[in-house]
């Protein structure tokens, strides 16, 4: 008697070897960006070999075009938990500032991973179906955030909800990836709990007074 062969095992492995190949190759891209990670290191921090990572990801830059999917895909994902529909215009409008500042701070990696890609002409996500379709869902959800606003007599009206992200993200983007720099140029540290309080308070009210009617 024939007994079937064990596929789902065998897809579960599948599957957890190319999420550890993932995990290593964030870490690998983030730290070093995708002229300097090496496949080498990635295969030994995921514990599999370059074999496996070309068989998954065909190449170093597939690889790299995959991370920043996921990236994207993993903010994206976050931003729609946060259930803004649910909450009165100005309410969702904090939430989303203080959300993106929060996301910044925990996971650096993200903005060196954006930084890298940048490098490259954004070319590994220019054709992304994946970035575009998260990113559209993203600008309707804010879009619709604004109408709201509108509605209630709380924001003005002609507001680009492109244009409000691109403000919301720049001025937590602009703070730690200049943290550094900031630091000894403004002769203070930026990265202590009180200052990161004040700037996330500065930035709600920036942001607020940028859209209200």
């Amino acid at each position: 008697m024939l007994t079937k062969s064990p596929k789902r095992p065998r897809i579960r492995d599948a599957e957890a070897t190319q999420a550890r190949i993932l995990a290593a190759a964030k870490k690998e891209f983030a730290k070093n960006g995708l002229g300097g990670a090496r496949v080498d290191i990635i295969a030994e921090r995921a514990k599999a070999n370059k074999r496996m990572i070309y068989h998954y990801f065909n190449s170093k830059e597939d690889l790299f075009q995959r991370v920043l999917e996921d990236a994207y895909s993993d903010i994206r994902t976050a931003e729609q938990k946060l259930d803004l529909e649910r909450l009165p215009p100005k309410e969702a409008l904090e939430r989303l500032v203080r959300f993106t500042w929060t996301y910044y701070l925990k996971n650096p990696e993200f903005l060196t991973l954006v930084n890298s890609a940048n490098l490259h002409k954004a070319k590994h996500i220019k054709k992304s179906e994946v970035v575009r379709q998260v990113s559209t869902r993203f600008v309707d959800m804010v879009g619709n955030l604004l109408d709201r606003g509108v509605e209630t007599g709380e924001f003005r009206s002609g507001i680009d909800p492109v244009q409000l992200n691109i403000t919301i993200a720049a001025i937590g983007y602009y703070y730690f990836t200049n943290r550094y720099t900031g630091s000894i140029v403004f002769q203070r540290d930026l990265m202590t709990p009180e200052a990161l309080e004040e700037r996330i308070r500065f930035n709600v009210d920036t942001i607020m007074r940028l859209v209200e009617a």
